[in-house]
């Protein structure tokens, strides 16, 4: 980056970058999330398959990617649906992040 260079993130292309990569996700793959625009980076929204969370097989938060401005690092937080609050996984570059998302070895994410 050069010197004096501005970060604006996040963004569509960020946007489109967890869209692309969601396409690749382990687990429930014959569903379709939602990535949504929040202030400071984004929220993913998918249709309940499993039924653990919500037994009508509603929408329910998946996980949010935020972009912390002063560190200039991504953080990616799991919803706890028993305490309807968010939190911190892990942080660091996005494509990193993105790929925990779409493995989720301890199902974490996609419940």
């Amino acid at each position: 980056m050069q010197s004096g260079a501005r970060v604006v993130t996040p963004g569509e292309m960020d946007w489109w970058r967890i869209e692309r990569s969601l396409a690749k996700r382990v687990r429930y793959r014959y569903v379709s999330p939602s990535v949504l625009y929040e202030p400071g980076g984004f929220r993913i929204v998918s249709p309940c398959c499993s039924r653990n969370v919500d037994p009508a097989g509603g929408p329910i938060d998946i996980a949010r990617l935020a972009f912390d401005r002063k560190r200039h690092t991504w953080l990616l937080h799991s919803k706890n649906h028993a305490t309807q609050q968010w939190q911190l996984q892990s942080e660091g570059r996005l494509h990193e992040l993105l790929t925990l998302l779409i493995q989720d070895p301890q199902r974490v994410f996609w419940q």
